[in-house]
C-alpha cells in the first residue's frame, strides 16, 4: 500500500483559518448592524473592508494551489473550500449592505436569533480549520454545523411567517424578505463549508 505524501508546508492551513476569522468579523458586524442604535453607514463601510480582506485571503490561497507543485489536500477541495468561505462572506456583506440601502427600520427579533446563528457557525468554522492540518476531531464540527442549520432553516420559516402576519406594511415586508433571504443563504453557505470539510475528511482518512 503506498503512503501519501503530506507537505509539511502550513501556508494552506494558515490561510484557511485567516480566511474563517473574516467570518467571524462579518457575523459581528452583520449583528451590529441589527442594533437599533447602530450607525449602519459606518458598519457598512466596515463591513465592506472586512469582505475586502476576505476577497484577498481567498486570492491568496488561489495563487498558492496555482504555483505549489504539491498541495496539502486535492486542489479542487482546496478551490471548493476557498470558494465557500467566500460565498459566506458575500452573503453577509449582502445582508448589510441591503439593510443600508434598502433604509430598512422596523426588523422582527428573529432576524437577530439568526444572526446569531450565523455567528456560531462563524466561531465553529474558525475553530474547524486548523485542524485541517491533522484531520482529526473535526467530525463534530460539520455535525453541529448541520444542527445549526436545521435551527436557522426552523427560524427562517418563523420569520417569514411574522413578515406576513400584517404587522408589517407590504413594502416593508418585501425589504425585509430579501434581507432575510441573504440571511438564510449565509447558513447554507456554512453548511456547503463544513460539507466540503467534511469530503476533504473521508478522501484524507
Amino acid at each position: 500500500m503506498g503512503l501519501r505524501f503530506r507537505p509539511v508546508d502550513t501556508a494552506f492551513y494558515d490561510l484557511f483559518t485567516e480566511s474563517a476569522q473574516h467570518l467571524i468579523v462579518g457575523a459581528s458586524l452583520l449583528a451590529e448592524m441589527l442594533a437599533d442604535n447602530a450607525n449602519r453607514e459606518d458598519v457598512a463601510t466596515r463591513m465592506r473592508a472586512a469582505e475586502h480582506d476576505a476577497d484577498e485571503t481567498t486570492h491568496a490561497i488561489i495563487r498558492r494551489v496555482n504555483s505549489t507543485f504539491v498541495t496539502p489536500f486535492d486542489r479542487e477541495d482546496i478551490y471548493s473550500l476557498a470558494s465557500g468561505l467566500d460565498d459566506v462572506m458575500d452573503l453577509m456583506d449582502e445582508a448589510v449592505d441591503l439593510i443600508l440601502l434598502y433604509e430598512v427600520t422596523s426588523m422582527p427579533p428573529e432576524l437577530a436569533q439568526q444572526v446569531e446563528v450565523l455567528q456560531q457557525c462563524a466561531e465553529l468554522t474558525a475553530a474547524a480549520m486548523p485542524k485541517l492540518q491533522s484531520m482529526q476531531s473535526l467530525e463534530e464540527y460539520w455535525i453541529e454545523i448541520n444542527r445549526l442549520e436545521n435551527a436557522g432553516d426552523r427560524n427562517h420559516r418563523r420569520t417569514l411567517a411574522k413578515l406576513f402576519s400584517g404587522e408589517f406594511k407590504t413594502i416593508e415586508v418585501l425589504k425585509l424578505k430579501d434581507v432575510v433571504e441573504s440571511l438564510e443563504a449565509a447558513v447554507d453557505a456554512f453548511e456547503k463549508v463544513a460539507n466540503t470539510v467534511e469530503q476533504i475528511a473521508v478522501k484524507e482518512s
